[in-house]
């Protein structure tokens, strides 16, 4: 196996994702509730960076 290839396939994104807010107020993170970098207007499920990395890592190699 090269450099290039991997064992598990790069998902395709489940849709387009809101360009980040400039400034406040920022949306709850709905798995820790911490701050996003998304504003409050944005519909739909908003996770916070740390959250998105974490779900991420789970949907990539999910065995």
């Amino acid at each position: 196996m090269t450099e290039s290839t991997s064992y598990c396939g790069t998902p395709e994104p489940a849709g387009p994702k809101p360009e980040p807010a400039a400034e406040g107020p920022f949306a709850s993170c709905v798995l820790c509730q911490e701050p996003t970098e998304y504003p409050e207007s944005t519909k739909g499920i908003t996770l916070c960076p740390v959250c998105e990395w974490q779900e991420a890592e789970r949907m990539s190699c999910s065995g």
